[in-house]
């Protein structure tokens, strides 16, 4: 059963006004907020989880390389100085 008290249905809608005002203010603080932190701390080298990953899996494929061609060099001494390669190493 719905009541047809005026005062009833003005309290209603002033709570549900003020509920969406309340939400708008939230809003307006979050993204303040973010806007805030972004200019305490735009001026620091802070890179993203995705920068991170790419550099770190670089490095890994760089020292990966770098030991194929240190067991590369090694093997082409060997065969230029006449001394027995160590096992492991590339021979060509």
């Amino acid at each position: 059963m719905q009541s047809e008290n005026p005062l009833i249905a003005d309290l209603v809608r002033l709570v549900n006004s003020a509920a969406g005002t309340f939400a708008g203010v939230t809003r307006e603080a979050r993204d303040s907020a973010r806007e805030r932190f972004r200019e305490a701390f735009g001026g620091l080298d802070f890179v993203s989880r995705e920068e991170f990953d790419a550099a770190r899996d670089m490095a890994a494929k760089a020292r990966e390389e770098a030991e194929a061609l240190k067991a590369r060099v090694v093997a082409l001494e060997a065969q230029v100085f006449g001394h027995a390669a160590p096992e492991g190493a590339h021979k060509e």
